[in-house]
């Protein structure tokens, strides 16, 4: 995939950052760059590579997987603009 001129002007435009007409030749060269690069990493084999977390050995922390309520309900409700017997209340939408 090739990025010229006026694809960069684009996606400068779809980013709101201001560029120069001037500018635009390089900005494209620098996309092209970008996607070139993108595209050697997809001819990488990592079939046999195992995810990892970091570049060291290490676990993640694990922890229980306990649903709780937080015990929060009073600070949680104090948010709302009409809360009532320990919930939100909202006007009715449906007839």
């Amino acid at each position: 995939m090739s990025i010229d001129t006026a694809t960069a002007a684009r996606v400068a435009k779809l980013a709101r950052i201001k560029v120069e007409e001037d500018e635009l030749p390089a900005l494209a060269e620098e996309f092209n760059a970008i996607l070139g690069f993108i595209e050697q990493l997809g001819e990488l084999d990592v079939d046999d590579v195992e995810p990892m977390t970091s570049v060291t050995p290490m676990r993640l922390p694990r922890r229980v997987d306990e649903i709780t309520d937080g015990n929060q309900q009073d600070k949680v409700l104090a948010n709302a603009p009409d809360a009532r017997e320990g919930f939100f209340a909202v006007p009715k939408v449906v007839e």
